[in-house]
This record gives C-alpha cells, structure tokens and sequence, in this order.
C-alpha cells in the first residue's frame, strides 16, 4: 500500500482496529471488529460514523457575478442549478456529448460560492472538467486541508446535535456552515445509505478530536466501506463505475429524477447540455434498456458480473449484474442490473456455472428515512 494516498484519519481508523484496503488510490477502512454486517445493522438501528475524505470537495467562486457561474455550471449537466435555493443542495450528473455519465455528485448553494463534492476516483477529472468549462466564469478550488465524515442512522441528529445543536433544525438536502469547538463545520443533512444524516466537512487539524468526540457516544460506531456499499445497495444507490459511468445514459440508470422540468423539453431553460439530444429524446420514447432490482431466491449473492438470462437453460443473456450482495437489512440478497427495459418477472442469474431464479423488484429494497 506504499503508493496509497493516507486519509488524514489514518492512525484513528487503525487504532479502532481497521482493516485497511486499496480503494479509489486510498488506503480505507473496509471494516473494524464489529464486521460488515454488524456495521450494517448499527447504522440502520443507530448512528453509523463514516471517513469519506477521499471524496473530492471543491469550492467555485465567481469571477464576475453568482449568475454567470450558475449558468455555466448548469451548462455541464441536466440538472436545474439555478432552481436551488441558497442554504440547498442538490444531486448533479455531468454528462458527455454522448450523453453518458462522466459523474455524479452533490452541490450546494452557499449564497456567494458554489460547494461540490465529487467522487474519489473521478476527483482529477472533474477538476480538470470544471477547470476548463468554467475558466471564464469561476476560480475553481479544490479544498485540500479538510476531512469528511458522514453520520448516518435514526440517531445521527441525538448525536451530532450534542455538538452542533443547531443541526436538530435542518431538513434533507440543507446545508449550513457551524463555528464551534471544531473550527468551521460545513454540514449537510445527506448520505449515501437511505438513512436519515449529515455529511461534515471538517478542518483537518481538528477532523480527529471531532470524530472522537462522536466516537465516544453510545449511539456511534465506526463504520468501513463493506456496510456502506450494502447500505447504499438496499437504499438502490448507484456507484459510479459499477452502476453508471460514460456507457449508461441518466435515463437507462432510472435517474430521471434528477432532471428537472426547467432542462426538459417545453422546460424554462430546456437542453443545453452535454448529450441533450439523446437524453431528451430517451426522456420522450424511452430506452432499450434499464437499470433495475433483483431479488435472487435464496441465500446466495449475485455479484456484479453475474450475467443474467432470460431462461432457466438455454434462452440468451440479456444483461449483467452491477451491484450486488447480501442485505442485512431484508435478510436476503439483492442486487441490479441492465435489463431490457420492460422486464418483469422472473430471470435467472447464472453463478457459478448454475442459473438461479432472481424476481425483478423495485427499488430501494429497504425504505428510505430521510428527514423531510
């Protein structure tokens, strides 16, 4: 792991007992004594503690005015910025020309600067992205001296409010900026697991007192990336690289949702982006194919990889698994894939050599608590 980048939490995520792993060019905790699924359960029933400093955190400010930056910043995906209030945040996709996903990400409205957070292994190259789309309008900054750490489970408010009482206030996808014993806390009610939360960017220099100070609390435990993918799994989350990258459309992963009337067609500030002319006219007669649920029978996982068919024997594979494992949460496994769109019922997943019934199921397969 010598050419592994360290989080700053490192000599913390050891001392709890993290089993380090390569991830993304990090060094991560995949899981501490309690286990995947113990780590699982704890955070669905309580208040999970999660290291997520290896995701890109960038500011952009404007050169001009917030306008020129927002319109620009709009340009790059299907999504409305100029919709999102100041004190909100919002999920992004920037798409290419062919209308494929180069990321997904979370941005916020600060009043006078924009705030991303864009996924470790695309970091460079979204950078690099904004760098060259938004040079005119906005000085982007990447923030290198800032750890992030996400809270998440029914009790993360109990807890996080101890130290920031006014986080009990926030609704899903606000955003705040907190001085206290910790330096400034830029805070977001948001998560990766379906579950009620926050996500903390916090100053490096105090990132390991903060995160003790919540360690400490009976609701908290410290949670490695093995939970959070079976978390964000149940919850129908997508991971880029695995669920979506620049070979799947926002429409054929099922993120419609996330494009808003004012870029749709007929919409306020319709098209425009990257990829327009596929997206829009998938948005009007759909897609050959879609992202969807399965439910294997049994107890056996279907993996990403797995091929999927379309018959017991013989028949013809008609998609892949993306994601899939083992959900603690449902007590069975759960998985997605790319299917012809319109699938339903059973199809079988070939593991191992042997076919296993799986039913197409809507997402998410554990329900969603998110704090209206």
């Amino acid at each position: 792991m010598s050419e592994l980048i360290r989080l700053g939490l490192h000599d913390l995520h050891v001392e709890l007992g993290g089993k380090m792993v390569p991830f993304a060019g990090y060094e991560m905790p995949v899981q501490y004594p309690m286990g995947v699924m113990k780590e699982h359960l704890h955070t669905r029933a309580s208040a999970g503690l999660f290291d997520v400093s290896h995701m890109g955190q960038v500011i952009l400010t404007p050169k001009a005015d917030m306008a020129a930056l927002v319109a620009g910043f709009e340009s790059l995906m299907p999504v409305d910025v100029a919709g999102v209030a100041e004190g909100r945040q919002r999920y992004g996709l920037f798409t290419d020309e062919a209308g494929g996903i180069l990321d997904d990400l979370m941005f916020a409205n600060r009043g006078d600067h924009l705030f991303v957070v864009v996924n470790a292994a695309c970091k460079a190259a979204d950078i690099a992205h904004m760098q060259a789309h938004l040079a005119d309008v906005a000085e982007v900054l990447p923030v290198t001296d800032r750890a992030l750490l996400a809270l998440q489970g029914p009790l993360a408010e109990t807890a996080l409010a101890r130290l920031v009482p006014a986080v009990a206030a926030m609704k899903f996808m606000d955003v705040g900026v907190f001085d206290g014993a910790y330096g400034e806390l830029w805070i977001s009610r948001s998560g990766y697991t379906g579950e009620d939360g926050f996500e903390i960017s916090v100053p490096e220099a105090q990132a390991d007192a903060f995160a003790r100070a919540l360690l400490v609390m009976d609701e908290v435990a410290p949670i490695g990336l093995g939970a959070r993918d079976s978390l964000r799994l149940e919850a129908g989350l997508c991971l880029y690289g695995h669920d979506i990258d620049t070979t799947t459309s926002p429409v054929e992963a099922g993120l419609t949702w996330a494009i808003q009337k004012a870029r749709k067609a007929g919409g306020a500030r319709e098209g425009g982006f990257p990829g327009a002319a596929r997206i829009l006219g998938e948005l009007a007669s759909g897609t050959a194919r879609q992202r969807l649920g399965l439910r294997p029978e049994g107890r056996a996982p279907m993996r990403e990889g797995t091929p999927v068919f379309d018959a017991a024997e013989g028949g013809r594979q008609i998609g892949v698994v993306t994601s899939g494992g083992f959900g603690p949460s449902v007590e069975a496994p759960v998985a997605m894939a790319y299917l012809p769109a319109g699938t339903t019922g059973t199809v079988w997943g070939e593991v191992r050599g042997k076919r296993h019934p799986a039913t197409v199921s809507p997402m998410p397969f554990h329900p969603t608590s998110y704090k209206r």
